[in-house]
């Protein structure tokens, strides 16, 4: 069975998912890492390396190998797809980071060193965290809707990270700055905000270091709706300053709302971005908390 004890003779099995167009783009290297910290700590291991839409040769190759641990060598992307493959499988998660923001696991406090990752693997401890199911789709870090889904698409194509080269970009969307009327029924209760963006927020920060969500906490339940309010232009340097000072909860024209299950009607179609990958305009989102669905490999 996946994720039972084993025996002191019988080694760990590991199964290593390598997406090769992650940011660091050093698979050759990884690989005798990999190998290198296999003869070390005594586990045995595989490799897929990712090629496309590898999401059902993952999952057989889990029921086939029957792995401890899956190791995902990548970005944000690659840990959203593992997440909804291992979720509720007991089979812990061991993230490598490879991408160019590492926001989940900066946010579990994973090193961006590929040798201090794999140490990971066989001296970390084990958590239980949430996830969030938005629109049927599973988040495991932030997700939203309006003005941070367009900044964080064009800041993630930016190679110079920031306060600033965040700032400049979301100078640019002022520009284009769009308002919505959202309708929110959460827990029960049912109110009407006017925003530039919702985030809906399972962790607290972007892999940029702009904290999005102070309250954000992993396994406690709940996820964050963090509305971001129109706000003057002439504010636009505070609130940026405030989310990387990790005081954006201070803000007149921020609100943050802790939820379980909640349901979004925007007034007009809005781009909806999922740990980084933007799935397009919507106008409906349900939003869930799948409490304690995912183990990690933490340090």
């Amino acid at each position: 069975m996946p994720g039972q004890k084993k025996s002191p003779a019988t080694p760990l099995r590991i199964l290593f998912v390598i997406n090769p167009k992650s940011g660091h783009g050093g698979e050759r290297n990884l690989k005798k890492l990999i190998s290198w910290q296999s003869e070390t700590d005594g586990f045995d291991y595989q490799l897929i390396i990712m090629s496309g839409d590898d999401k059902e040769r993952i999952s057989n190759t889990i029921n086939q190998y029957k792995p401890d641990i899956v190791a995902a060598a990548g970005g944000d992307g690659t840990i959203n797809l593992m997440a909804g493959i291992l979720a509720h499988t007991g089979i812990p998660l061991a993230i490598i980071p490879q991408g160019s923001a590492n926001g989940m696991a900066k946010e579990l406090h994973i090193q961006g060193k590929t040798e201090s990752a794999l140490e990971i693997l066989v001296k970390g401890k084990t958590k239980a965290i949430d996830l969030i199911k938005i629109n049927d789709r599973i988040c495991i870090h932030l997700a939203d809707v309006g003005l941070n889904a367009r900044v964080v698409k064009r800041f993630e194509k930016d190679p110079k990270r920031g306060i600033l080269t965040y700032a400049r970009h979301l100078f640019g969307e002022m520009f284009l700055l769009k308002k919505y009327v959202f309708n929110i029924s959460c827990d029960g209760k049912t109110i009407r905000r006017k925003g530039v963006s919702i985030t809906f927020a399972n962790a607290s920060q972007y892999g940029t270091g702009a904290v999005i969500n102070p309250k954000g906490i992993l396994d406690d339940g709940k996820f964050e709706l963090v509305i971001i309010k129109p706000f003057p232009p002439i504010k636009l340097l505070s609130i940026t300053w405030k989310m990387f000072m990790n005081k954006l909860h201070t803000s007149d024209y921020v609100e943050i709302i802790s939820c379980v299950k909640a349901q979004v009607i925007s007034s007009r179609k809005t781009t909806l971005q999922v740990d980084g990958e933007v799935l397009g305009k919507v106008k409906e989102i349900s939003i869930e908390c799948l409490h304690k669905a995912l183990l990690v490999k933490v340090p």
